[in-house]
């Protein structure tokens, strides 16, 4: 005979404690990207010792982005802060290392921009529609996500050559889906305002 798992309790909005597992892997994430930022200095992107390093730590601070959302929804332990810094944390992290990546020539600046013009403009979309409702994250919003952090991995790590190269069709892809998806999400905010209005 199994167990029932019985769902977390019920925690009031106003009393989930702002300490607590979900924001602590936040709080990690924003830690790292400093770190981050130091590697792939140490690194100029030619020791490999040093890529690696950085690319162990934007893994972890990547695998942090899905745990802490994992958590916080499980548990019930959604605050205000966490709504804020998580996705500051989220495009501070992509944002750094796509301009470190283009800052050091691995990375065309257009890629940077086009990602990063993207993730800001659904950003300031949120904000214009936040009053009609909450637009959900699609399928393939995390597609784009993991795509963009499997590039940014790949670019990372001092593969040889004709396997870096890889590196570049996946990339490729994460600026099509990222570029999709954020067309599919103007496209969502303007019949959620057509609806609600």
């Amino acid at each position: 005979m199994t167990e029932r798992t019985e769902p977390a309790p019920l925690v009031h909005p106003g009393r989930v404690p702002v300490v607590n597992a979900a924001n602590l892997l936040t709080a990690i994430r924003l830690v790292l990207i400093p770190v981050f930022v130091i590697l792939v200095a140490a690194s100029g992107m030619t020791h490999a010792g040093w890529r690696v390093a950085a690319a162990v730590a934007f893994s972890v601070a990547s695998v942090t982005d899905f745990v802490d959302g994992w958590i916080a929804r499980h548990y019930r332990l959604v605050t205000s802060f966490g709504k804020v810094a998580d996705p500051i944390a989220d495009k501070a992290l992509t944002g750094t290392a796509l301009g470190l990546l283009s800052g050091y020539d691995r990375l065309s600046w257009w890629v940077t921009a086009v990602i990063l013009a993207r993730e800001f403009g659904v950003t300031l979309i949120r904000f214009w529609v936040i009053r009609y409702g909450v637009i959900a994250a699609s399928r393939g919003g995390k597609a784009k996500t993991m795509l963009q952090i499997v590039a940014i991995g790949w670019y990372l790590c001092p593969f040889p050559d004709p396997v870096a190269r890889v590196g570049t069709w996946i990339m490729a892809a994460a600026v099509a889906v990222t570029v999709v998806t954020g067309l599919d999400y103007v496209l969502r905010a303007l019949r959620l305002r057509r609806t609600a209005g």
